[in-house]
């Protein structure tokens, strides 16, 4: 039988692949009652040789990296073992928006230069690269930027959207770290008064999100009494890329870091107009982001029972029997025109569901507006939108014979033009039973 330090030097042999020694060579010379065992034997010390060498590699790299420019993203995940449950597969169902209404890679943006799709909130960014990458560096100690839209618009994101960016942030020193802002605001509000608010807690060795939100029973656009913390879910200050994405969907928000959930709140008050990100860093050490995308469309809505859909359909019948009219402040349009928005669809359905059960009932569509605007202008509008609204019934198989579009103008104002929420009562869509 062969010796221990015989079957070592053969061993040896095997896994030293700067020899020029043959180890095929070596085991058809080794007895073939051990063959298998040379085999298993050296599969495992290669293993095990390879992986002391990847990790030692890997330490290497973070050891000379600490004082410089930080190191390039893996790919998020590839660390963690693959999740199985039904659960926890759902937590990646983030999905884009179907229609791009801006997007900034960084292509042709000079170094040094400020950005110019982004205009200043407060602070500085300046284009700069890290590891040849271009990005927005945020190089002032309270950086506050916001997409730059012609015309400097403010309403733009609409009741159903998604953000996606990338931020790198580098902590590895663990010698303090700022908050990171991501926020969301009312086309009306200015920053400090946001609609939603998403903070990075960057400090410590995994790091905490919070979102703080208005709650739809809220009057104006800034009371956040809505709350929700993700506590130590990520890892997003080690010096790499790491991906985040924000659903909107009427109601619904979704918040997601390197394709996971995080935030799951299902009521929130819509009415998204901008959207701002703010660094408190030190100067020594910036925030970079890049590969910013603002898309139309969001992860589906869930709704949470039947129940509830029922009793919305159940709303309209009973306001109908008692009242003989059906208003509603859910079918919203286009800012100026008669376009309607996909968010309009669901009260829509319901209103088309009544319909068809009471295919003898005949109703005029009336469309109302704010007082913003002449008459010569929302008159017409008005209208426009109503039809719009019975050729969106009559897509759902609606009989038209039982509608009649009206356009009322500004001229039947429910609420006081003079504020914001006033005007929002009376932008609407009555239904009167004929």
């Amino acid at each position: 039988m062969m010796n221990k330090k015989f079957l070592a030097v053969a061993i040896a042999l095997l896994i030293g692949g700067a020899m020029s020694v043959d180890a095929q060579g070596i085991l058809n010379r080794i007895g073939n009652r051990i063959k298998n065992r040379v085999e298993n034997k050296v599969t495992q010390t290669v293993d095990r040789a390879v992986d002391g060498a990847v990790d030692g590699a890997v330490e290497e790299v973070t050891r000379d990296g600490e004082d410089e420019t930080p190191v390039e993203a893996e790919t998020p995940g590839t660390d963690e073992a693959p999740v199985t449950a039904d659960a926890g597969a759902k937590k990646n169902d983030f999905v884009r928006g179907s229609v791009v209404m801006f997007e900034d890679n960084m292509q042709g943006e000079q170094v040094g230069e400020f950005p110019s799709k982004w205009d200043l909130v407060r602070g500085n960014a300046e284009v700069a690269t890290v590891n040849g990458v271009k990005c927005i560096a945020l190089v002032d100690g309270d950086g506050w930027i916001t997409p730059l839209v012609k015309g400097g618009i403010r309403n733009y994101l609409g009741d159903v959207f998604t953000i996606e960016y990338d931020m790198l942030f580098d902590d590895r020193p663990k010698d303090g770290a700022p908050n990171i802002e991501f926020d969301i605001m009312n086309e009306k509000e200015e920053n400090d008064h946001e609609l939603m608010t998403f903070t990075y807690y960057m400090g410590n060795d995994k790091q905490t999100i919070d979102c703080d939100y208005v709650r739809p029973t809220e009057e104006g656009y800034t009371q956040k009494d809505g709350h929700s913390t993700a506590r130590d879910v990520c890892v997003i200050n080690d010096g790499r890329w790491h991906h985040f994405a924000l659903s909107f969907n009427k109601r619904a928000i979704k918040f997601y870091v390197d394709g996971k959930r995080v935030i799951n709140i299902p009521n929130a008050k819509a009415g998204a107009g901008w959207f701002t990100l703010w660094s408190g860093h030190k100067d020594e050490r910036p925030t970079y982001i890049k590969d910013v995308v603002v898309a139309k469309g969001a992860v589906d809505l869930y709704e949470r029972n039947e129940t509830d859909i029922d009793a919305k359909v159940a709303a309209i019948e009973r306001s109908i029997a008692e009242t003989g009219k059906f208003v509603t402040n859910n079918i919203l349009f286009e800012t100026g025109k008669a376009t309607l928005k996909a968010e309009s669809m669901d009260e829509i359905k319901r209103i088309a569901d009544y319909m068809k059960k009471n295919p003898n009932v005949r109703f005029e569509v009336q469309g109302h507006t704010d007082n913003q605007g002449s008459d010569a202008v929302n008159d017409p509008l008005s209208q426009q939108r109503a039809e719009a609204v019975v050729k969106a019934l009559e897509g759902l198989g609606v009989d038209g014979f039982n509608l009649r579009a009206v356009g009322k103008g500004s001229h039947e104002p429910v609420a006081d033009n003079s504020t914001d929420a006033g005007r929002a009562k009376n932008r609407r869509v009555e239904f009167i039973k004929k």
